[in-house]
């Protein structure tokens, strides 16, 4: 189904109301005039787009940090060109990829999105630098659009003809032994945290929080992932079982809303941009400048267990779908466990994380597992059980890592790279990834019960004659602690992730396409697999009907996409829209208010 067909049964929640006043915004006076109607927006070429002089006059107001970003990749028809050279060398390192305004951390999805650089970029270092650009892109009409990490697979950090807020240089972290939200003093405890800027990645806030301070902060799995766009996507990472999820753990942001106030929001102050600020979608409702966010005492350990299992026959992998779901259910849905199973072709692969317990506890946890995979003749051990402790404190310490587990980890090899920068040597096919399908689905916990298992065994054994499905524990809250549990309703979050074991995702990408890279993608055999992709996820679909989905993991053409991301909470994100954004400064693709715009964001619909 098309985008244009999505609007016409989307929910219909008009944003034409006009920029609320002081007192109704609850926003400090400003004697700005009045925002006009915003319609459209304009191009290069336009009649209303900014001359010479008014671009000058932003590069101005932001200290000369103006850019004009150009795609290393544009000059490789050139044979000796170096930029090109240097970008082909290094285009499966996520940290070139996000150190270059011009580039994505995926090259795109087909028949989709094409990763392309902005008209103009402004290189923000402060708050007033994001001011400048909200306003003038106010004032001229051009698409804006917003990057820190550039992790989004929608390509929402994305957009041709457009003016970049990029905010990577905004990248401090502080830490606080006992930090009080502003206004909330006398109403809230005082507790460790740590504040980062909006281009902070995970990899600065464990090495600051973990490596220094002994303490853990909840963040996602992928160390080069901006911490802004993972908090507002909802934010799970590999133990959300034991500390719920970044937004959750969320106590104050700073954000510079559509009419270019620099706002402070937390429980005390603007609690509605607050609320959906945790969960509601990066992109939509201002520019996040500063995020500070609720620390954690750390185990002694984290670690893991990896194994694979192949079964003989369709009936033995039935079993071993069973047993694999219902020892899930007995044994590891629980605050001690994390991450994934994966099952194709007749094959489980296990990759589960743990945090608190040592090896001769985890041993002890799966032993009555593989016993029944070594006594029933119709399963095949392909990869011996390894179980691994690590200390927590030196989880995310490049140096131990690589000596604790050789191969796991790569290092940033840029000449003049920080030295802390790695990333999971595993997530280095991610990077400039050509996407080619992308699904996901919250699993209700109730699918694992005894009485629902056999439905769902039989659904991931349909599915997965077509495409290889990967269960992520971690990215479903039930069997967290109820305080987590709490924490994470009091955000946008769709509410089915709280009561879901996983996320089940389904996903086909190919190598790096870049425009203008030597080679063409084979766009006849991505389609393909997308097919398959998509006729894997219908046997959970039949049996999840209208489940809902990940929004920062999920389908560029997802169907009802308000309620599959955000569910009854919608309704709520999109008044908060309405009040500090109504007419539509910020949009992307399948964010809250965009279905009031046209699929490239230039055109308001008819309301």
């Amino acid at each position: 189904m098309k985008r244009r067909d999505l609007l016409k049964t989307a929910i219909a929640l008009p944003l034409s109301a006009a920029i609320p006043t002081a007192s109704t915004a609850g926003a400090e006076s400003s004697t700005r005039a009045p925002i006009r109607a915003l319609r459209s927006r304009v191009r290069p070429g336009d009649p209303g787009w900014p001359v010479a002089v008014e671009w000058a006059q932003l590069e101005e107001a932001v200290g000369g940090r103006l850019l004009q970003p150009t795609s290393p990749f544009a000059n490789c028809s050139n044979a000796t060109d170096s930029a090109c050279a240097e970008a082909l060398g290094h285009v499966r390192n996520p940290y070139f990829l996000g150190d270059d305004p011009a580039l994505t951390q995926s090259s795109g999805w087909v028949d989709a999105w094409t990763s392309s650089p902005s008209v103009y970029a402004v290189a923000a270092t402060s708050t007033a630098d994001v001011v400048a650009a909200v306003n003038f892109a106010r004032e001229h009409r051009p698409r804006l659009v917003v990057k820190g990490g550039g992790h989004s697979y929608q390509g929402t950090s994305n957009a041709p003809d457009s003016l970049l807020v990029w905010t990577r240089r905004m990248n401090d972290v502080t830490l606080h032994e006992a930090f009080v939200a502003e206004g909330c003093a006398g109403r809230q405890s005082p507790q460790p945290a740590v504040t980062v800027g909006a281009g902070a990645l995970w990899i600065d806030a464990y090495r600051a929080v973990t490596g220094g301070a002994g303490r853990y902060v909840q963040g996602g799995g992928c160390a080069t992932v901006g911490i802004a766009g993972h908090v507002q996507s909802g934010g799970f990472g590999s133990w959300s079982k034991r500390y719920g999820t970044a937004a959750a753990g969320l106590l104050e942001a700073q954000i510079v809303t559509a009419d270019g106030e620099v706002r402070i929001v937390n429980p005390c102050r603007h609690p509605d941009l607050f609320w959906a600020v945790k969960g509601g979608g990066g992109g939509s409702l201002g520019v996040v400048t500063r995020l500070t966010l609720r620390t954690r005492e750390l185990p002694e350990l984290f670690g893991g267990v990896f194994a694979m299992v192949s079964a003989s026959s369709d009936d033995a992998y039935r079993a071993l779908i069973a047993k694999a779901l219902s020892f899930y259910r007995t044994e590891l849905c629980n605050p001690h466990w994390g991450e994934k199973m994966n099952f194709w072709d007749r094959t489980l692969e296990i990759s589960m994380l743990s945090q608190d317990l040592d090896e001769g506890e985890m041993q002890r946890v799966w032993a009555p597992f593989f016993e029944w995979v070594r006594a029933d003749a119709r399963f095949t051990i392909k990869r011996p059980p390894r179980v691994l402790s690590i200390s927590a404190r030196h989880f995310w310490d490049l140096e131990y890592m690589q000596q604790k587990v050789p191969g796991a980890l790569t290092a940033d090899d840029r000449a003049g790279s920080q030295p802390w920068h790695f990333y999971w040597t595993e997530n280095k096919e991610e990077a400039g990834q050509l996407l080619h399908a992308y699904k996901s689905a919250w699993v209700p916990a109730s699918l694992l019960q005894e009485k629902q298992l056999p439905t769902l065994v039989e659904a991931v054994f349909d599915g997965t004659r077509h495409w290889a499905w990967s269960f992520h524990f971690n990215k479903g809250l039930a069997g967290a602690p109820e305080a987590e549990i709490a924490a994470a309703r009091d955000t946008a979050t769709n509410p089915a992730a709280l009561d879901a074991c996983a996320l089940l995702i389904i996903a086909s990408t190919g190598s790096p396409a870049f425009s203008g890279m030597p080679g063409t993608a084979d766009l006849a055999e991505a389609r393909r697999k997308a097919d398959l992709v998509g006729k894997s996820m219908e046997p959970l679909l039949r049996v999840v009907q209208g489940a809902g989905a990940y929004v920062a993991e999920s389908d560029y053409f997802q169907p009802n996409w308000q309620r599959a991301y955000w569910g009854a909470n919608y309704p709520r994100l999109a008044a908060v829209k309405r009040k500090y954004d109504s007419h539509g400064l910020f949009i992307v693709h399948n964010g809250v208010g965009s279905e009031e715009w046209s699929a490239d964001g230039f055109i308001a619909t008819e309301r």
